[in-house]
């Protein structure tokens, strides 16, 4: 009694689900597509299970290519055939044996090293008994042709996309890849930025290319300042993979390093554009004179404004200006700190002849004890040769 009693509990309320738990799926099949998954269900010659995994395939098979690669996962096939995965594969291995499916071998990516995925195609005996294509002893359809027509009209997409895009969106990067941003990405679609794609040549594909495009978002970096700033190192690398990956995870922060490189090149390029200017300018001066605001200094530009002699004053000796002093120079014209003038300075020789008729030179004592010197060891180094 107290067995009954206890195994009475255990079923109770259990027995009849609520209709709160009921649910099914709301995607409406075109008519190619109901045919094609009748068809398959009703198949004789192979077992049942690899029946339910062809019917599978024809709802989600691309009724517009029907030879074309199945794209939809192993959990999706394997649920809407309602098998276990090991049962999927013998399901797999029957209608191989059949003819009816064809599986193509993984896809490799050679240069990169990395492994693709295996994509279900149909053969076209399956496609000519699904009704998905016509064979040559194909048997009548029994549909109106306008039905057929519009019901051909809707396969723009693939099916499988439409009935269940939470499960294939990844698999068609073309459309749903995330790429730098609208700066960085003038390329066409389904193609690497223009700065990137030179990462060809070192054996980058463009699916790596993306993929580390990813990475180094995630890094808070952007894969084209990286690729920017060290690709001569890079370009040398034995493995550039792995070098370039090895860049995304450090904790550099290229984008500073870039902006400061870009400075420097910006700086460089105006001195070179302002001393075209200040050569210009000053070709447009020759032979004229200036003076500073004090009138302790004057220049005079010559050879083409090449050269420019300054003479300062109570100095018997001219001078000639070198290094880069042509943009100095000009801009200090402009601020009006130098002034043009009229007459020209005298000739080095002529001011210091002048010089020494006015005031001759005489020898002083420290000049003489110096000079003593000086021929004391002259005299001692005749000596020893």
């Amino acid at each position: 009694m107290a067995i009954a009693r206890v195994l009475g509990t255990a079923g109770e309320g259990q027995t009849h689900p609520s209709q709160t738990d009921l649910f099914t799926d709301n995607v409406n099949l075109p008519w190619v597509i109901l045919r094609a998954t009748h068809r398959a269900a009703r198949l004789d010659g192979v077992p049942a299970r690899a029946r339910a995994v062809l019917a599978a395939l024809a709802r989600t098979v691309d009724a517009a290519k029907p030879f074309g690669e199945i794209f939809a996962r192993r959990t999706l096939l394997t649920e809407r055939a309602m098998q276990s995965e090991r049962t999927f594969y013998r399901s797999l291995t029957d209608l191989e044996t059949a003819g009816l499916i064809d599986r193509r071998p993984q896809r490799r990516y050679v240069e990169a090293g990395l492994f693709g995925r295996a994509y279900l195609h149909l053969t076209e005996k399956a496609a000519v008994l699904l009704g998905l294509a016509e064979g040559p002893d194909a048997e009548t359809d029994t549909q109106p042709n306008e039905a057929a027509a519009e019901s051909a009209k809707e396969f723009t997409q693939p099916y499988d996309c439409v009935a269940d895009g939470a499960n294939t969106k990844d698999l068609i990067p073309t459309a749903f890849q995330k790429r730098q941003p609208a700066e960085f990405s003038t390329n066409k679609p389904g193609q690497p930025p223009e700065d990137l794609q030179r990462l060809r040549t070192l054996g980058f594909t463009d699916f790596l290319i993306f993929k580390l495009m990813r990475q180094a978002r995630e890094a808070g970096k952007l894969l084209s300042h990286v690729v920017e700033l060290c690709w001569e190192p890079l370009r040398k690398a034995i493995y550039p993979i792995s070098y370039l990956r090895a860049l995304l995870t450090s904790p550099t922060d290229f984008s500073h390093q870039l902006r400061a490189r870009h400075a420097e090149q910006a700086a460089a390029r105006d001195a070179v554009q302002a001393k075209q200017r200040a050569a210009r300018d000053l070709a447009q001066l020759d032979g004229q004179a200036f003076e500073d605001a004090a009138g302790m200094q004057r220049y005079v530009v010559s050879e083409g404004g090449a050269c420019l002699t300054v003479y300062r004053s109570g100095e018997d000796v001219a001078r000639r200006v070198g290094g880069e002093w042509a943009v100095e120079f000009v801009n200090l014209i402009k601020r009006g700190q130098i002034n043009k003038i009229s007459a020209a300075a005298p000739a080095p020789r002529a001011a210091a002849s002048a010089t020494i008729a006015q005031a001759p030179r005489q020898l002083t004592s420290d000049a003489a004890t110096h000079l003593a010197a000086l021929k004391a060891l002259c005299g001692s180094r005749v000596k020893h040769a």
